[in-house]
């Protein structure tokens, strides 16, 4: 590291050269008795009131009138004096900058090889608001925004212990991004922790500039679409995971967390579940189950029985398909093919437009067109329906890396039932199950509790049982304090 200068001219003169001479950071010299004293802050990150405040009104009421106050105790004197919340001693350019851009005023002097930083942020970011990504009907409606220090708190205000750890790294050359590493000491694998502690200060990247970044470069190395980390915009969502024993991840300037491992049954899990009757939950997540195995075989199962396997239908329904079908130029799979196609244009560009102009999108597409193509013979009434059962079924699910893994998943299916029928879709079936179930996530097996099975954990899978009966951690993930419920027995109490 570069020690700073003792002249004040010096450090200034190079902060502008190694700033470009930057025009939003500002600087201020202050004459104090025989020696110099001086102000810098970038006004765009920083608030030049609290500068005011903190800074210049101490010069002013305590260090400029004082004649006791000479150039070897004047540091000493201001870093008492100052009333900041938060405040540093340095003694390099290394770290003057890295304060300075991080929104700090840094007071320098002529004379001592050190300076001072006093927190002075301005608040760049939006207020806690509900969550976008994740709806949510009943339970907490704050969600993550992209100021670290907030997204933190969000979670202790939830989990109020002190084993809720968190360990920091600055990640990225330029950026230098703050990244949070959050456990529960007493619950989380310490060895899992370290794991993903090394990774993270091992990468080298110019900059973090979403947890994305993060994530794909710490994420296992598979050939599966199914992601392994999960995202999350929920503060309840972390705070739940955290309390199984999982590790989250925070990144500054971004309102979404990653959790650290990942199961599949995770995705037919909402943290509205835990706020509902277990009968009401048990159901949904059933409906859930159905509707990830329509969206995935529902093209390729209508396919496969209209090409190849007519007779695994009853002969009428077989008859209004072929009726249905008269006129359209396409084979099953193309005609298919087509329909899906039109449906990913029309959900991407109703994700990118303004919310005004959404709404005419969907029409347009959904009505318009698809009762044009049917009018005009390009496709089929069957079809339509068929692609738009699978569509409705996919967006059961708020994680966008599972919907992409459903999409190419419902290709492979597609293809392999255009070329062998039911077979095919057999044959992918299998390769699927084995492909899924070879999966890890940080060397933990993605299809726990099914792939191996575990009873106990059954008891919080598809079948949600009432919070009494769920009193043990995942033990995949909780290897101390497996224990989270404790129901008394009769006569403890006398």
């Amino acid at each position: 590291m570069t020690k700073l200068d003792k002249n004040i001219k010096t450090i200034i003169d190079k902060i502008k050269k190694l700033t470009g001479n930057s025009p939003d950071i500002t600087i201020k010299e202050i004459r104090i008795s025989n020696t110099y004293m001086a102000t810098i802050y970038i006004e765009t990150i920083s608030d030049s009131e609290q500068i005011n405040n903190f800074i210049l009104k101490t010069v002013e009421k305590k260090i400029l009138y004082d004649k006791k106050i000479n150039s070897k105790n004047i540091l000493d004197v201001m870093f008492n004096s100052i009333a900041g919340a938060s405040m540093k001693k340095f003694e390099s350019y290394e770290d003057l900058l890295y304060y300075l851009f991080n929104g700090f005023g840094i007071v320098i002097m002529d004379g001592p090889k050190e300076a001072i930083a006093v927190e002075t942020r301005r608040n760049l970011s939006r207020g806690v608001s509900e969550a976008t990504s994740e709806a949510i009907v009943r339970g907490p409606k704050d969600g993550f925004t992209e100021n670290f220090i907030l997204n933190l708190g969000l979670i202790r205000r939830r989990i109020k212990d002190p084993k809720l750890w968190v360990h920091e790294v600055n990640v990225g050359r330029r950026s230098i991004t703050k990244v949070g590493i959050a456990y529960i000491k007493d619950i989380a694998e310490e060895t899992l922790v370290n794991e993903i502690i090394k990774k993270i200060e091992n990468i080298d990247i110019d900059a973090i500039i979403d947890s994305g970044y993060l994530r794909e470069l710490i994420e296992d190395d598979n050939k599966s679409n199914f992601p392994t980390l999960m995202s999350t915009e929920r503060p309840d969502k972390a705070s739940m995971a955290l309390l199984e024993g999982k590790i989250v991840i925070l990144v500054d300037n971004t309102p979404f967390v990653l959790i650290i491992p990942t199961f599949f049954i995770d995705y037919f899990h909402t943290s509205e579940d835990y706020y509902q009757k277990a009968s009401n939950i048990t159901f949904i997540r059933i409906v859930r189950v159905l509707a990830f195995i329509i969206s995935i075989i529902t093209p390729a199962y209508y396919v496969a029985v209209t090409t190849h396997n007519y007779s695994s239908i009853p002969t009428g329904l077989l008859m209004n398909f072929a009726t249905q079908r008269q006129g359209v130029p396409f084979p099953g799979f193309i005609e298919a093919l087509i329909m899906m196609i039109t449906f990913e244009i029309l959900r991407e560009s109703d994700i990118r437009l303004p919310s005004v102009g959404g709404s005419a999108v969907s029409i347009l597409g959904g009505i318009v067109l698809g009762d044009a193509a049917v009018s005009a013979g390009i496709v089929s009434p069957i079809m339509v329906i068929v692609i738009s059962i699978t569509a409705i079924s996919s967006l059961v699910f708020s994680s966008i890396d599972v919907v992409n893994a459903i999409r190419t998943w419902r290709i492979l299916f597609l293809i392999a039932a255009s070329f062998f029928g039911l077979y095919g879709i057999i044959l992918i079936g299998i390769y699927f199950i084995i492909k899924i179930t070879s999966i890890k996530s940080f060397g933990k097996p993605f299809m726990f509790p099914f792939a191996p099975f575990n009873l106990t954990s059954q008891k919080d899978s598809i079948i949600r049982l009432s919070k009494d009966k769920l009193f043990k951690r995942n033990p995949i993930t909780a290897k101390k304090n497996i224990i989270r419920f404790k129901k008394e027995k009769p006569g403890d109490n006398e």
